[in-house]
């Protein structure tokens, strides 16, 4: 678990400051995406957003919880690997992409099953695929490629700021000193469900009133619609962690040391993983932010990846 050298800017001193920072203020240039629409085996949809430019090797990056295909991370991380001769797939999960989707689900940590499918249209277009992830979507790949059945096109991955094992991650993230970004989450969740009761009467709504942590919203809605007994079982059954030693294609976990939404136990020991996964955790860097000013709008954690796939 090499410190990879990542050295934060002076003005961002603190790990929140690290973390909210890029969220609010990065900026990036990219050509505009062709977004096209896939079905899903269950008659249901996904939209994705194509970087093209001829290349036979793409890069499909997932995003985090509550975000989509235009935040600024996902699109910074387009520009670095379009730079680097990549074509790019951008996808959004279900419900994220500014339309509900047609099923009772949503998305959530594990479905890998989405992904798959993301690949699967993939891989019919391109001999070799790389996988990015951020955060949620960092723990949708680990999950993915250690559940044993990814895609033989597969040939790298990348995963940033991995909540690994969920249920301590979920307890961190609900410290008082992480309520901003809780309640915010909370927020955005509830009213995605709201937004969907509107036009379906299947979902669980007696007790979303009630819910105050993403914990309780995990057990009494994200588990019990998508097939869990409960938010336990729904973190058991979905975290990384666990698969880390399955993983054997050549993989990069990147988890800041100061990173305010994570637990101890994101930070596994090497010897947790296979040997075809490397561990780097920097001593700063927040949550998905890994700021770096001055270079064309993209960050350290833009060309940590391109250093990693491209060799």
């Amino acid at each position: 678990m090499a410190d990879p050298g990542y050295h934060r800017p002076p003005v961002l001193f603190t790990p929140h400051l690290e973390t909210i920072y890029p969220a609010l203020f990065r900026k990036v240039n990219v050509a505009k995406p062709v977004r096209e629409r896939i079905n899903t085996p269950d008659d249901d949809f996904l939209d994705l957003d194509y970087y093209r430019q001829g290349a036979n090797h793409c890069v499909i990056i997932s995003h985090g919880l509550e975000g989509n295909s235009t935040r600024a991370y996902i699109r910074g991380m387009a520009k670095a690997m379009l730079d680097a001769g990549f074509d790019v797939i951008a996808w959004n999960y279900r419900g994220c992409s500014g339309e509900l989707n047609r099923q009772r689900r949503f998305y959530h940590s594990g479905a890998t099953d989405d992904l798959a499918t993301v690949v699967s249209h993939a891989a019919a277009k391109y001999p070799a695929i790389s996988l990015v992830g951020f955060s949620l979507g960092g723990n949708l790949t680990l999950k993915y490629l250690g559940d044993g059945q990814h895609h033989p096109a597969i040939s790298k991955a990348v995963a940033f700021s991995v909540p690994m094992d969920l249920y301590t991650s979920c307890l961190e993230i609900s410290k008082p000193g992480n309520w901003i970004y809780a309640r915010r989450f909370l927020k955005s969740l509830k009213l995605k469900v709201r937004t969907k009761a509107a036009v379906r009467t299947d979902l669980p709504m007696a007790d979303l009133d009630t819910v105050n942590t993403l914990m309780e919203f995990d057990n009494v809605f994200t588990g019990p619609v998508h097939g869990f007994k409960d938010a336990m079982d729904y973190y058991t059954r979905c975290s990384s962690l666990p698969v880390l030693p399955n993983i054997n294609v050549p993989t990069l976990v990147v988890n800041a040391k100061n990173d305010p939404f994570l637990s101890s136990a994101c930070y596994p020991a090497a010897s947790a993983a296979s040997r075809s996964v490397v561990l780097e955790y920097p001593e700063h860097g927040g949550h998905v932010g890994f700021a770096r000013f001055g270079q064309k709008g993209l960050y350290w954690s833009d060309m940590r990846a391109v250093a990693f796939l491209a060799h």
